[in-house]
């Protein structure tokens, strides 16, 4: 042995003796003592922690130990850990970009998806392990950290289950179905070492342009707390933290995310509120996340109201509230009620919030300096610290830090679980339309096509993993047909059909001294009319720009600039020629080609997109100027042309008629765009998917239509002309056999709409639980109805409700009814049916909702079988806000309504309240 490695064993050694005594040291104080109350040992330990060791409690970002130059000896709150990168060879999450095996894959493909699965599982586990290690064994109070990760509808990791996303989970209208998805989760993640979800989403999706309806359960506060209650116990019974967000109502005017929230006390308590309150109240959740808007015109990361008076003092909430990412800031950069970052962390923690989440660990230096330079009382820092601390002792990580690698390989990719994520999509899928009973099809069709993008891309929604074995639509409805079966594909034009596309960098040059440089030389003034000397020069790749937040550079006013780019433009040799060049952005701006004035939009007045007809030939440079200016802020700029976009759509769609009309029946998916900041103006589909439906259906062959999306889609140019219609929402890696178990009547697809859908964007808002207008709904040239109602949905099979009972039929306000009926298959086929209750106050002391969800269950009836079913009406559904905002059950008759959704309703009864 050299004396070198000697030296290194010995080093090594004298370090694991060191740990060993520290570890032996810490074992004996009183916050390592598990037999002590919590309390206790959360103020034996608060006594001993500097103030950095105080501050990194509350900081939480994505990262890992990777990094030297980060320095995490003072701890930190926890850490979002990602997978080894691909590029790693130790890495095993490069199924991350794989093609999964058909569902009608050979038992070694799937056998091999499984061991791929376990392998990933393992790795994520063992990687966690050696983090939490380092704080565990080698800070100086060895506090574990929180490994926190996202987990809406599954880990967002290699190797973990992607089940179908929460919208298709409300849509099952299935409490026990999402516990047991839930539970499944949980494991999956428990078992990594993973103690904190950033999950459920509770907000309520009251406008169906927002972009994350997709996240959410729906636009019923009743509905998306029994959703909220049970997917957040599930995680906290495994003993990772629940975190419902965002707090409070993420969805502002116009279906925008994050718009600004200005609703009075009572909407807040009656709409917003309660999915939250059943999270924390009955799903134990131990986090909340605040949201990025203001609420009555304070931020939410800032606002006392909600943070404090509300949610610890009235609510009682005993855990920790944390930002959204990068969201405390955003007080100084968005809402412009902060002078500073620091500023921002003082009255933020002021206000309520514990855990400051940030994107990286360079950005905690400003948020340091509130600790630092005391501009937070430590009685408020104390109390945020003994939150967190007191969370980290309730779920264990003292006692219990690590994960479980073994554990993670069986839990990841459990077969199981596979199964449980097609159950799950199966339910959640809605029957829309179905002229004629064309549903369920026979699989003794021999001619089948299959058409749309949708079919073969397996989409499954924002905050989603690569999953483990993704089944397309295509694979499904292949596997669920006979080998002899032609079962035929076109993609047709896709859900968008660009026109233009961004100059790329290739394509730009400017002069830099003698030489000839990549991309364009940019000239930026201070000012809005290109005056004097610029402040700013640079060359830039491409104009490519979304200054929304901030100004394009340091001494440049975000909302009082102009820029001058100067330099060529040359389409790559081998291309075809250019013949269309423009802009697309905010106005105004101004573009010479070769001296020659070729746009000029030199106002400010809204966003468009200008081009014009030009001839640019390949390897010929051209001169080119373009100039800008902007005076309020929120800049977009592009420079746009035509090279390379394809004008194919139409031999998309002819290539689709063709098969259709060689098959016996049709399957057209077509889905939408949207999720996080990606709102919706319009609800149609998008690109040429509505012609592609109608050119298919003019064929004469009968058209399903199977619908990809996570909100509302309208459909009024279309709709007429197929048979049938079914929403699968974003099911999950198993959403193809899903899907195709539906269309050839393997399962029933009973899922029930937890939104509403309207005819035509200019209804929205539009809910179902409104409160009684003064004068109508309906507009002059359009109906005030929904195209499909909240609750919607149809079956295989048919059901009859009767003999309704209310037992007793006069409660006092303390007591409690029974309202049953009887539910009769009256078809020929087993099927679910979703059994739901309304109520409306028939006289109150403030304006009630027209009709109010009240309860609602699931059930599975056999051809011909009737089943009683029972639901129980107290101060829970009956209680109202009255003019003093006090919860309160007021004397007064309810009608009592029970049906098959909001608009179809089958019985009613009253009940008096005394």
């Amino acid at each position: 042995m050299s004396r070198r490695h000697a030296l290194l064993r010995a080093i090594v050694a004298l370090g694991v003796l060191v740990a060993a005594a520290r570890v032996r040291a810490q074992e004996t104080v009183p916050y390592r003592d598990s037999t002590l109350s919590i309390d206790a040992r959360v103020h034996d330990l608060l006594a001993r922690m500097t103030l950095e060791e105080k501050f990194w409690q509350l900081f939480m970002i994505p990262g890992d130990l990777d990094d030297s130059t980060h320095d995490y000896s003072h701890g930190v709150f926890g850490l979002q850990i990602d997978m080894k990168p691909a590029s790693d060879p130790a890495a095993t999450d490069a199924s991350i970009h794989r093609t999964a095996p058909r569902s009608d894959a050979s038992a070694a493909e799937r056998s091999s998806a499984d061991r791929r699965a376990a392998d990933a599982g393992r790795a994520h586990a063992e990687r966690i392990d050696d983090i939490q290690r380092y704080f565990v064994e080698h800070t100086r109070l060895g506090i574990p950290i929180i490994p926190f990760d996202e987990a809406v509808h599954g880990l967002v990791r290699a190797g973990a289950t992607d089940f179908p996303q929460a919208i298709a989970l409300a849509a099952t209208w299935d409490t026990a179905l999402v516990s047991r998805v839930a539970t499944a989760i949980a494991a999956e993640t428990r078992s990594r070492g993973i103690r904190q979800v950033l999950s459920p989403v509770v907000n309520i999706a009251s406008d169906v342009r927002w972009g994350r309806v997709e996240e959410t359960y729906g636009e019923d506060p009743y509905l998306a707390s029994e959703m909220a209650a049970v997917f957040s116990s599930a995680f906290e019974r495994a003993g990772v933290i629940a975190t419902p967000k965002h707090f409070v109502a993420n969805v502002g005017a116009g279906g925008r995310d994050s718009y600004p929230i200005d609703v009075d006390a009572r909407t807040l308590e009656e709409t917003y509120f309660p999915p939250f309150r059943a999270a924390i109240d009955r799903g134990h959740a131990q986090s909340v996340m605040s949201a990025y808007n203001s609420v009555d015109g304070v931020p939410a990361t800032q606002n006392h109201a909600l943070l404090t008076e509300t949610l610890k003092r009235a609510w009682g909430f005993r855990g920790f509230v944390i930002s959204d990412a990068a969201a405390t800031g955003g007080a100084t950069v968005l809402h412009h009620t902060e002078p500073n970052t620091p500023a921002a962390t003082r009255d933020a923690l002021d206000a309520g919030l514990d855990v400051v989440f940030q994107s990286s660990w360079e950005q905690y230096r400003p948020y340091w300096r509130a600790f630092r330079d005391s501009l937070i009382a430590p009685a408020v820092i104390d109390s945020a610290v003994a939150r967190v601390l007191r969370a980290k002792f309730a779920i264990g990580l003292f006692e219990h830090p690590y994960g479980d690698p073994d554990r993670a390989a069986a839990e990841s990719g459990n077969p199981t679980h596979r199964e449980l994520a097609r159950t799950a999509a199966r339910e959640g899928i809605v029957l829309l339309k179905n002229d004629a009973g064309l549903l369920p099809l026979s699989t003794r069709v021999r001619r089948v096509a299959v058409i749309g993008a949708d079919a073969i891309e397996a989409r499954t929604g924002d905050y989603s993993g690569p999953g483990v074995e993704r089944v397309s639509i295509l694979d499904g409805v292949r596997a669920a047909l006979p080998h002899d079966t032609r079962v035929t594909f076109a993609p047709g034009p896709g859900r968008a059909s660009p026109e233009y596309v961004t100059v790329p960098a290739a394509a730009l040059s400017s002069s830099s001294g003698d030489s000839i440089v990549a991309g364009l030389h940019g000239e930026y003034f201070d000012n809005n009319r290109l005056d004097g000397a610029p402040r700013v020069v640079r060359i830039d790749p491409q104009v490519s720009f979304g200054w929304t937040l901030n100004s394009p550079a340091r001494g440049i006013p975000f909302d009082w600039y102009s820029v001058r780019w100067t330099g060529t433009i040359t389409v790559p040799k081998g291309s075809p020629s250019v013949t269309r060049l423009g802009v697309e952005g905010n106005d105004g701006y101004r573009l010479w080609l070769d001296g020659k004035l070729l746009i000029d939009d030199w106002r400010k007045q809204s966003y468009r997109t200008t081009l014009r007809d030009v001839v640019l030939r390949p390897g010929v440079r051209h001169t080119l100027r373009l100039e800008y200016f902007e005076s309020t802020g929120n800049a977009r700029l592009k420079l746009v042309w035509n090279a390379g976009v394809k004008d194919d759509w139409r031999h998309a769609i002819d290539s689709a008629v063709t098969i259709a009309r060689r098959a016996q029946v049709a399957i057209v998916a077509a889905g939408v765009e949207e999720g996080e900041f990606e709102d919706r103006a319009h609800l149609s589909l998008p690109g040429h998917q509505e012609q592609l439906i109608r050119a298919v259906a003019a064929t004469g062959t009968p058209v399903v239509v199977v619908l990809v999306g996570g909100s509302a889609i309208t459909m009024r140019d279309w709709i007429d002309s197929v048979r049938a219609v079914i929403d699968a929402w974003y099911p999950g890696e198993q959403g193809g056999n899903a899907v195709a178990d539906a269309l050839f009547g393997d399962a029933d697809p009973a899922g029930r709409l937890p939104i509403t859908f309207p005819m035509f964007e200019g209804q929205l808002p539009l809910v179902y639980d409104h409160k009684p207008t003064g004068r109508g709904d309906d507009y002059v040239d359009l109906t005030g109805q929904p195209l499909f109602p909240f609750g919607f949905g149809l079956s295989y099979t048919t059901f009859d409700y009767s003999a309704l009972s209310i037992s007793p039929d006069s409660i006092a306000a303390s007591g409690s009814a029974r309202v049953s009926c009887r539910v009769t298959n009256t078809g020929t086929r087993a099927g679910d049916e979703v059994v739901q209750l309304y109520i409306h106050d028939e006289l109150a002391s403030v304006a009630r909702p027209v009709m109010q969800l009240a309860g609602f269950t699931r059930i599975h009836l056999a051809p011909g079988e009737s089943r009683e079913v029972t639901f129980t009406l107290d101060s829970t559904q009956l209680a109202l806000i009255d003019q003093q905002m006090h919860r309160v059950v007021e004397p007064g008759a309810f009608r009592v309504m029970v049906g098959a959704s909001s608009k179809d309703i089958r019985l009613r009864g009253m009940l008096v309240v005394q």
